[in-house]
């Protein structure tokens, strides 16, 4: 496959992967936002902009950080590179130009979602209202996959979007997650760290699972062992770069040692770590440590298979 291609496919997944991660973060932070605020409590507004480094350009942008403010920077705003807007809009862009490597119902999934964003740009949020718009950047998302997983090829081109979708994933969770806990970690308020427990759960689609594999009280040494080193759990950082190390070794070719070194280390890492291991270091610190892992396989993949050689 040429790497120009195989950059296209890569970058279209991780753009479709980030604009769902967008809609669910956005989706619990408006749902914490109908708490009766408290000294600091619009500290769980700034989380959006937290884990997508975009604070300076909200700021610039709009006078107050409210949730309306934030919907509209996040949802539609073209200036914001990390709004679902931009994230279909070159996702969008990606697949055109690679639509002889996608199936038809791939490409008209990607096609018809980009359509009817241009349409709700166009009337605006209010027309559908918050909820129904994040569920429906999430249902479309699915839509995506499971047109992807039932119609492409088991070729490369399946792996270099699996590829982007599952380091975009894991960059997304292990951010989330480090936000969430430095900012339970600064709040001694148990009424809102138990709800916002219980939106990290929902963010990620882990709430039930939770329940079914715990069977107890949320805490937050559970829900990060779920999110970290749980395999059943689809979004779980074991999950996700178990599932690199897969395409990586699918994908193959003879200099392909470097990623596939780097995803089989840190998958070593997850399986054989327990959550103890994981407190002695710290949590925060950890998941710095692994954003930083991830990026690296990141940019290997790069150097290896995306750049022209």
């Amino acid at each position: 496959m040429l790497s120009r291609t195989a950059s296209e496919l890569y970058w279209m997944a991780r753009y479709l992967e980030r604009a769902e991660s967008i809609a669910r973060v956005l989706d619990v932070t408006n749902k914490l936002s109908m708490m009766p605020i408290r000294d600091g409590g619009d500290r769980d507004l700034q989380v959006p902009l937290d884990l997508t480094g975009t604070g300076q350009l909200y700021a610039a942008a709009y006078p107050e950080l409210t949730m309306a403010n934030l919907v509209s920077f996040f949802a539609l705003d073209s200036r914001n590179h990390s709004s679902i807007y931009s994230c279909l809009q070159m996702g969008w862009g990606n697949a055109h130009a690679v639509r002889g490597s996608l199936s038809s119902e791939v490409w008209e999934s990607i096609n018809a979602t980009w359509i009817e964003m241009k349409l709700i740009r166009r009337q605006g949020i209010g027309s559908v209202g918050a909820d129904a718009f994040f569920d429906w950047v999430k249902e479309r998302s699915h839509l995506f996959r499971g047109a992807m997983f039932g119609t492409l090829l088991r070729s490369d081109a399946m792996c270099f979007i699996r590829l982007g979708t599952l380091l975009e994933r894991a960059d997304g969770t292990a951010r989330l997650l480090g936000v969430k806990n430095a900012l339970m970690d600064s709040d001694g308020d148990p009424v809102r760290e138990y709800y916002r427990m219980d939106t990290l759960l929902r963010a990620v689609s882990a709430r039930e699972a939770y329940h079914s594999i715990y069977k107890q009280q949320l805490s937050r040494e559970t829900i990060a062992e779920l999110m970290i080193l749980r395999n059943e759990i689809p979004r779980s950082l074991l999950a996700c770069v178990g599932d690199m190390v897969q395409q990586l070794e699918q994908i193959g070719g003879n200099s392909a040692n470097q990623p596939r070194r780097l995803a089989h280390t840190l998958h070593a890492e997850l399986r054989f770590s327990s959550m103890k291991d994981l407190s002695r270091i710290g949590l925060n610190d950890w998941l710095d440590a692994f954003l930083g892992q991830v990026s690296g396989i990141a940019e290997s993949i790069h150097h290896t298979y995306l750049e022209a050689q």
